[in-house]
């Protein structure tokens, strides 16, 4: 069996098996595997495009194999997901597809489930991909079901998603935002400000000062060249902390605060721009491991910087009146991060919101309580959903009253940015700055900035 696809097959029981995160075992599993970078690109397409278009391939296995996919053992399933994706979406040889998933199969089963894995995948290969679309969608039960399957996203996320396009009056962008989750996203790199400089080679982002992209390769050799003052960073995080930034002028002296720190990006940024401008910089993050990372993250900038762990409302209450300035990137559903993550549409359930929004409203209240007057708290989601976003905020600022008032995000990624606000529209009233992939490129996040009165 290729080693790539052997790879990606291992990811994809571990997601499935594991609750692992792609993103985390994919590269622990290439490293561990010896694989050339040639290999490694294609163990990252098969397993990151298997699990992406997983609504829909289960769909197509459900008629292939006259069965409902819950009815098929979960080791031989991954081999049919893997074996379809390479069928119905790459240029693998339909002979290579086949064999080596009717391998897994038996590796993972029996000779009766190899021989029902060839059977299924020999059905599959006989018709086109645009046949296999169009019979799906003749099947599905609704307009946004037939979305769903062909677009491979459950059917609460394309709700969601639309009424968070809706809010912006462009509903009709649907489509193509589905399209985009579904796309392999660019490595996007920051260079750390005052830290590090922009590689001549590279391509700057659109809209970062400090983003930019390699023109291909690993930018593992970059990272460990910079000594980390090189890194990767969504172009849509890097966004969401220079708001922060730059949403209020800066004071010498100011203490700032990551509150959820965890994996520590947003932290090492900010970190660096508080030496440029004077300012001291704290971080919370709840779970040690992520702690961890954050500690990780910030070694390449030369701040002390104390890194608690501690469940961040705790935190905040504990310290009142104490910040100028605090970064609220809060736990969320992550449908803004679904190209990157793309396990994360099949983890999340509609019943999860609720709990995770009163989550939020509770760290973003506490924030504040933690401001001192005119600081200012960002409030970041990597998630468009308006409970999330708009419904969190709202609540926030109905308990705090006049207390508070809402600055304009998109005003302050402008002063950040190269952007232009009027990209950024809303059409609520709102100061709330939402960022989408497939409008500009990044991840789905949304900003907010909350100033105490």
């Amino acid at each position: 069996m290729q080693p790539a696809r052997r790879v990606a097959y291992d990811t994809l029981r571990a997601v499935h098996e594991s609750d692992a995160y792609a993103n985390l075992h994919l590269p622990t599993a290439i490293a561990r595997a010896g694989l050339n970078p040639a290999d490694a690109g294609l163990a990252t397409e098969l397993a990151y495009g298997t699990l992406r278009r997983q609504g829909t391939y289960d769909a197509v296995i459900q008629i292939a194999a006259d069965r409902a996919v819950h009815d098929i053992d979960p080791a031989v399933l991954d081999a049919l997901r893997l074996g379809v994706h390479q069928l119905l979406s790459t240029r693998v040889a339909s002979h290579a597809a086949v064999n080596e998933s009717v391998e897994i199969a038996r590796e993972a089963g029996s000779r009766g489930a190899a021989g029902f894995t060839n059977a299924v995948l020999r059905r599959v290969s006989r018709d086109t991909p645009g046949e296999w679309m169009q019979r799906i969608a003749d099947g599905a039960r609704s307009d946004d079901e037939r979305l769903g399957l062909v677009t491979s996203h459950p059917v609460w996320i394309v709700r969601a998603l639309r009424r968070a396009l809706a809010a912006e009056g462009r509903a009709d962008e649907l489509e193509q935002l589905l399209a985009a989750d579904n796309d392999a996203p660019r490595v996007t790199m920051a260079a750390l400000p005052g830290l590090a400089e922009v590689p001549e080679s590279a391509v700057r982002t659109p809209y970062s000062p400090f983003g930019f992209r390699l023109g291909g390769g690993d930018p593992e050799s970059s990272i460990r060249a910079s000594e980390g003052r090189l890194r990767v960073q969504d172009e849509g995080s890097q966004l969401a902390a220079l708001a922060l930034v730059h949403a209020t002028p800066i004071e010498q002296g100011e203490r700032w605060l990551d509150l959820c720190a965890g994996p520590g990006g947003k932290t090492a940024l900010l970190a660096a721009e508080a030496i440029g401008r004077g300012a001291r910089l704290d971080a919370n993050e709840i779970t040690p491991a992520r702690a961890g990372l954050v500690r990780q993250a910030l070694a390449a900038v030369p701040l002390e910087v104390e890194v608690a762990e501690r469940d961040g409302r705790e935190y905040a209450a504990e310290h009142p009146g104490v910040y100028d300035r605090i970064l609220v990137d809060a736990p969320c559903t992550g449908l803004g991060a679904m190209r990157r993550r793309p396990e994360a549409r099949w983890r999340k359930a509609p019943s999860d919101v609720p709990e995770l929004s009163e989550l939020q409203r509770e760290l973003l209240s506490s924030a504040i309580g933690a401001l001192k007057p005119g600081g200012v708290v960002a409030y970041v989601t990597c998630s468009p959903h308006l409970a999330e976003t708009a419904g969190v905020v709202a609540e926030v600022r109905r308990e705090w009253g006049e207390a508070i008032e809402e600055i304009s995000a998109r005003d302050a990624v402008a002063s950040a940015s190269r952007i232009d606000p009027s990209i950024l529209p809303q059409i609520d009233g709102s100061g709330r700055a939402q960022l989408w992939p497939h409008r500009h490129g990044t991840d789905a996040m949304s900003i907010s900035l909350l100033r105490r009165v």
